[in-house]
């Protein structure tokens, strides 16, 4: 008899608990992360300058900026060829140009870069 007492009594509080476990609801924000496209400039006509002491180096690159539909013009452009270790922050624009020039013994040799990845804001 006392062992049904018991597990009545456990079984009563599990009940109660999950109960207010259930009550327990987050409600959806606008909070997240992720990877996607975001469309809000088009990038055209990018040119590698090579160092002229050393041309297997990369002394800058430049580019345009356009925006799309419905975004303002880049306020703050910033690259990186080397997969988001080193960000080099550009200067511009002239008309819708940049130009990201790597500090004096930073420049990448142009075998080590696989990748070019663009940020810009408005």
């Amino acid at each position: 008899m006392r062992n049904i007492v018991l597990i009545a009594v456990l079984l009563a509080g599990a009940a109660i608990v999950y109960g207010f476990a259930a009550a327990n609801v987050v409600p959806e924000t606008g909070a997240g992360e992720g990877q996607g496209t975001v469309s809000g400039y088009t990038i055209t006509n990018i040119d590698y300058s090579l160092l002229s002491s050393n041309p297997g180096k990369i002394d800058e690159i430049s580019f345009d900026v356009a925006p799309t539909s419905g975004a303002g013009p880049a306020g703050q452009v910033q690259i990186t060829v080397d997969a988001g270790t080193t960000w080099v922050t550009c200067s511009g624009p002239v008309g819708s140009a940049w130009t990201c020039a790597f500090a004096s013994g930073s420049e990448p040799s142009v075998s080590t870069v696989s990748s070019l990845k663009i940020v810009a804001v408005e």
